[in-house]
């Protein structure tokens, strides 16, 4: 037992691990072929050693200790599993909570309208359910959320709860609307004060809300998510601080309701940066006890690059971002339904989201272990690269005035549309993909009469009407690629792709593969085949299925032999497509050949044009 693992083997060194991948590489270059430029700003490299953590005070804490990047709990990571509920139906939205508390939840979300907030009301809606063991969030009118405290308070008294256990929060918000609105309600944030007293009674319940999953749901990057959250959190603790609320009870009250995105190592990252930086904060009001510098976060898996072709594939995405959540030692989760780009999520949906989290906590055992990915010495950077950008952008926004000035003058909401056109242009050229979407389609698909919600947070949500402020975008990153496609599948005839495959064998089946996935994006049926002899052949067969575009699929050295002979022979019959870019592309543009396909292609663009051409 004193042996240790390996103890014969020599650690090679990083220069060692250099040189072998200089090799391997044979002259390519290091940098161009396996270091990662992320969205971030900052360089991802290959492969890290031990060496890579100098300086990095992260891996020095502990669990539950400042400055809580390794998770706010020691002896466990636990997390709420949150669903929420439209509670506009009260007499309907308590008969689901009851029936969901049965079925692995124990945290509630309600959201109401501002008129449900009376006595009767309330004490419908929680009957049967017991706060002291459900956390209870929520959601309705800024203006209405001090009386909805107050009857919250009495109500629990009435029942004789124990005020001292029950969990859960308001959510307070008015920045929110500045974003999602465009209306100037920074008014209503002095009633936060008022709402502080108001839950007195209640130590548990935080009620001053950042909600920047809504960036997220717009597109943002995750540096920005993250620095413009903390600059968020940071305007409401100043402005309460200088209302006159005590700095620890100020940030016990403040939550944090982030978004979740695909990037499986970096969403992790995010968030032990999220409560390093935040700690620190907090740390500069100088609260009574460091438990104030611990951030609540609740995290929702985003809406942004959810799809409504093949959206099953949607299951997979938010499997993987509730991954990065629970290994990251969240507060509590919410899934969003697969269906929700198209559809009110159905109840089937909404199980299958339940059951996602139920999944890592009962079969994965997510929430036995502390800081999963802590000593990690790939998330260990990631955590610290995310951090300084963050901070970077955090600094700025406050050099700026803060947050809600910010906000007020659109800056906030430009940067994030900048970045939402921008990545609408990458997953246009295939440099974002998104599975089922712009790579590897569902071939035979069709809609089945589902369409894309005219916003991407809820129906019919009115964002931005009347808006005085510019709003956050609100478009999914696959909904340019939905409209193309459902525009085919309104056309009178199913376009038809035909592959005309002739030549070197390993080269004519790659193309046509990439060409079958790339039109298929659009909704065309595309038809492979295992090649031709001669061109007049595949001409002759495109011809019979009724082709209206027909790609020639061989290796570049052979289309000088076959791409004008094709094209001569199929006559203007249907579209000609080469797949490629051979070296001869200008001499057989100069043949009248327009159109070329493959990697470095404008997808978007592309099958925007050949829909144009066919009439569509």
């Amino acid at each position: 037992m004193k042996e240790k693992l390996f103890s014969d083997f020599v650690a090679p060194s990083k220069q060692e691990w250099l040189d072998k991948i200089e090799v391997d590489l044979k002259g390519a270059d290091f940098q161009k072929r396996l270091v990662w430029r992320t969205n971030e700003g900052f360089n991802v490299q290959p492969f890290y050693m031990k060496e890579d953590l100098a300086g990095c005070t992260s891996i020095d804490a502990l669990p539950g200790e400042f400055p809580f990047v390794r998770g706010n709990k020691k002896d466990n990571n636990i997390w709420y599993v949150r669903q929420n509920i439209d509670a506009t139906d009260i007499k309907a939205a308590n008969e689901k909570a009851l029936d969901i508390l049965n079925k692995g939840v124990d945290s509630l979300g309600f959201q109401f309208p501002s008129e449900s907030v009376t006595e009767e009301n309330i004490a419908a809606l929680l009957n049967g359910i017991q706060p002291e063991f459900v956390e209870l969030n929520f959601s309705t009118c800024q203006k209405e959320s001090v009386k909805l405290a107050n009857i919250l308070i009495a109500y629990f008294k009435k029942n004789g709860y124990n005020l001292e256990k029950c969990i859960g929060s308001i959510n307070f918000d008015p920045m929110l609307k500045i974003l999602t609105k465009g209306k100037d309600t920074s008014a209503l944030i002095a009633t936060g004060v008022e709402l502080i007293n108001a839950l007195e009674e209640l130590p548990k319940y935080r009620c001053i809300t950042v909600n920047s999953t809504a960036l997220v749901d717009a597109g943002s990057y995750i540096y920005q998510e993250l620095g413009y959250a903390l600059s968020w959190g940071q305007e409401y603790l100043h402005q309460l601080v200088m209302a006159g609320v005590e700095p620890t009870k100020a940030a016990c009250r403040i939550k944090f309701n982030m978004g979740v995105s695909v990037n499986y190592f970096m969403e992790i990252a995010k968030f032990r940066a999220a409560r390093m930086l935040w700690a620190h904060i907090v740390k500069q009001y100088e609260p009574k006890c460091d438990c104030a510098c611990k951030m609540n976060v609740c995290a929702i898996t985003t809406s942004f690059n959810q799809t409504v072709f093949d959206s099953y594939v949607n299951l997979l995405r938010s499997q993987t971002e509730s991954m990065s959540a629970a290994l990251a030692n969240v507060d509590s989760m919410v899934v969003t339904p697969f269906d929700k780009p198209y559809e009110i999520p159905t109840e089937f949906a909404e199980r299958i989201a339940r059951n996602q989290q139920l999944l890592l906590k009962e079969e994965a055992h997510f929430d036995k272990i502390v800081d999963a990915a802590g000593g990690s010495y790939y998330i260990e950077n990631l955590t610290k690269s995310i951090a300084e950008q963050a901070w970077k952008l955090f600094l700025g926004t406050e050099a700026e005035g803060g947050f809600l000035k910010s906000a007020l003058e659109s800056k906030i909401q430009t940067i994030i549309d900048e970045t939402n056109t921008a990545r609408h242009a990458a997953a246009a050229k295939r440099k974002e993909f998104m599975l089922g979407t712009n790579q590897f389609p569902n071939f035979i698909e069709t809609s089945e009469g589902k369409k894309p919600l005219t916003c991407c947070c809820q129906t019919k949500c009115g964002c931005g009407e009347d808006a005085q402020i510019k709003t956050l975008p609100c478009r999914r990153l696959a909904s340019d690629f939905e409209e193309l496609r459902l525009s085919t599948e309104a056309a009178k005839k199913q376009p038809i792709a035909f592959m005309l495959t002739i030549g070197n064998l390993a080269m004519r089946q790659a193309r046509a593969q990439f060409s079958c996935n790339f039109l298929a994006a659009a909704g065309y049926k595309v038809i492979d085949n295992l090649g031709f002899t001669t061109v007049e052949e595949g001409i002759e067969e495109a011809m019979k299925q009724n082709a209206d575009i027909v790609v020639l699929c061989s290796s570049d050295d052979e289309y000088a032999k076959y791409a004008i002979p094709a094209y001569k022979t199929l006559a203007s019959r249907a579209i000609f497509i080469v797949a490629g870019a051979p070296a001869c592309m200008e001499d057989l543009q100069k043949e009248g050949i327009e159109n070329f396909i493959h990697v470095r292609s404008n997808q978007l663009d592309t099958l925007k044009s050949l829909n144009a051409k066919m009439g569509i």
